[in-house]
């Protein structure tokens, strides 16, 4: 069978919308910090076709043509959903074992003997050094020879009311080693629920929704980045933003830690803002600035906010590339930056980017998506859903491939991973 491989990074302005093609969602998996541990890696072409062997080749080809693994998942754990058809084949020996989660579905007529006629296969596979997931199915007694392979089990909140799963999460602590993961949680309440039990791993779209925020004053961290921005912006000269600096040296300090440890490929180091201003110049200095804000966190705004901004960007930035002028994808990376706004300064949206007195065409980008970048951003957040229908609907409007579309998604992630290690 021959599978498709995307091509790698393309610079060529015209492409066909995505199609013949595995399209990569994600969904984050975070600790009870709310820091982002690993993703989910959700092959979309699966809401319009079966799931089969060759999807989930499809898949982990799609994601290994554009990097090496070492590069692509960075620190992160890669989450795969599998077929027991795909385990055996070929496209895993090309897959860094320790970073990669297995996600193993249940039998669909569950008999003891086909439980344990399988179980070598997974146990060569924990082996060679894969992680192996399992769905709470697991802790059934017909799966009994599956049950000390687990590394992690995934509890279904969308279908176990709370009894159930006060019980399940019990019988795992007492009969298993493995980490438990409560999935597709939508509300506050699910994860207030889970965490309360003892799951310490958590997933579900809830965490990438904006919540209803009140506008406040904000820390002076995040006030000093507020007006660094906002004088960087105006092309302020170099004396005016130095003195916000000397203000506030642990944000001069972090600054430039940042600048020289996010791979800029400069010979030698920056070491006062002056030297950053001269040889990355204001526009380039503001990106920076912006990428500090996601780090700065006001009181109960999750890690995974500041990641998920960062991605956003990155991933922006990227696909703008493919077919706009550099300085337009500097312009898309600051938007996905500050497409979390509300989140980071924890205030409504228009608020937040008030405070930043943005170009009109930015500001619209982020409260009415109604231009290029709006709708660049619109098809960013779908990748982070399970709305397909939101995400082709956002595709059909922009210039850009599938293959473009997943080269850019994964690069995102590693670079993101890269920054916020930094």
């Amino acid at each position: 069978m021959s599978i498709p491989l995307p091509a790698h990074h393309s610079t060529s302005t015209a492409a066909a919308a995505p199609g013949g093609g595995a399209m990569i969602a994600r969904q984050a998996i975070m600790n009870d910090q709310q820091a982002v541990i690993g993703y989910e890696l959700l092959n979309r072409s699966r809401a319009h076709a079966e799931h089969t062997a060759a999807s989930d080749v499809l898949l982990v080809f799609t994601a290994l043509s554009h990097a090496g693994a070492e590069e692509l998942f960075g620190k992160m754990l890669i989450f795969v959903n599998c077929t027991h058809e795909s385990l055996s084949g070929g496209h895993l020996e090309l897959v860094s074992p320790d970073k990669v989660v297995l996600e193993i579905p249940p039998l669909g007529h569950a008999a003891m003997e086909e439980v344990q006629a399988r179980r070598p296969i997974l146990a060569d596979l924990r082996e060679r050094g894969f992680h192996l997931a399992f769905s709470h199915q697991v802790l059934e007694s017909a799966y009994a020879p599956w049950l000390a392979l687990a590394d992690y089990i995934k509890l279904d909140i969308s279908l176990l009311p709370p009894d159930q799963l006060a019980v399940l999460v019990n019988y795992a602590g007492r009969h298993s080693q493995a980490r438990l993961i409560a999935e597709k949680i939508e509300t506050a309440q699910q994860y207030q629920l889970a965490a309360s039990l003892g799951v310490q791993l958590f997933q579900g779209y809830w965490f990438a929704r904006p919540t209803l925020v009140q506008a406040k004053l904000l820390p002076p961290a995040q006030a000093s980045i507020v007006q660094l921005l906002n004088l960087l912006r105006r092309q302020a000269a170099t004396t005016e933003i130095e003195e916000v600096l000397k203000k506030d040296a642990g944000l001069a300090f972090n600054l430039m830690r940042l600048i020289n440890s996010a791979s800029l490929g400069l010979s030698h180091e920056i070491t006062s803002l002056r030297q950053a201003v001269l040889l990355l110049g204001l526009k380039k200095l503001f990106r920076w600035a912006a990428l500090l804000l996601t780090a700065v966190r006001s009181g109960g705004t999750p890690p995974a906010v500041g990641q998920t901004a960062v991605v956003r960007g990155r991933f922006m930035e990227l696909l703008a590339r493919e077919f706009m002028s550099p300085e337009e994808a500097d312009q898309a990376f600051v938007i996905g930056i500050f497409s979390l706004l509300d989140q980071m300064l924890a205030m409504p949206l228009a608020t937040a980017v008030g405070l930043l007195h943005l170009p009109d065409e930015l500001s619209a980008a982020l409260l009415q998506r109604d231009n290029i970048y709006g709708r660049l951003l619109t098809l960013v957040e779908t990748c982070e859903s399970g709305d397909d229908g939101r995400f082709d609907e956002a595709v059909q409007t922009l210039p850009l491939s599938g293959q473009q579309i997943n080269w850019a998604h994964l690069q995102a992630l590693a670079w993101a991973d890269q920054v916020t290690q930094a």
